[in-house]
């Protein structure tokens, strides 16, 4: 026994009972702020400010009398298909702008487009509609919808 504790190769080597000073880790934390500052970067670059813009409109008021006045109406059905109707009687796109030209020189200046379309009518046929009344200088025109129950 005596060559274990008196020789002096093996003193230094083994750390019988004697505490060494625990090393604590560090935490770095200059590379997590460098992540956060590119997604902060990132995120201010990518979002987009949207500027919100108001339409200056007056509603229409409704009384309970009656309206004295009659008003000539011109009804324009559009159908799901896209074909015309002006007034129950159907019409293709190129007859729908000599119609409305023939009943607007007939009547007073005060004539009001109801345009009729179905839910699901081709955009583009609702938008023939309108150049149609707009071709044959009328300006008063109406959508007519369905209220849901």
């Amino acid at each position: 026994m005596s060559w274990l504790s008196n020789s002096p190769p093996y003193r230094g080597r083994f750390s019988l009972g004697v505490k060494s000073s625990p090393v604590e880790p560090e935490i770095n934390l200059i590379p997590f702020i460098d992540v956060l500052l590119v997604v902060l970067i990132f995120l201010m670059i990518s979002t987009t400010f949207t500027r919100f813009q108001e339409l200056a409109i007056t509603l229409p008021t409704a009384s309970g009398a009656a309206n004295q006045v009659e008003i000539k109406q011109i009804h324009i059905a559009v159908s799901r298909d896209g074909r015309f109707a002006i007034n129950g009687k159907v019409t293709d796109r190129k007859q729908l702008s000599n119609q409305l030209n023939s009943i607007h020189t007939n009547k007073e200046n005060d004539i009001q487009v109801s345009i009729d379309a179905d839910a699901r009518a081709p955009h583009q046929a609702v938008m023939s509609a309108l150049e149609a009344a707009r071709d044959a200088n009328l300006s008063n025109i109406v959508f007519s919808s369905q209220s849901k129950k």
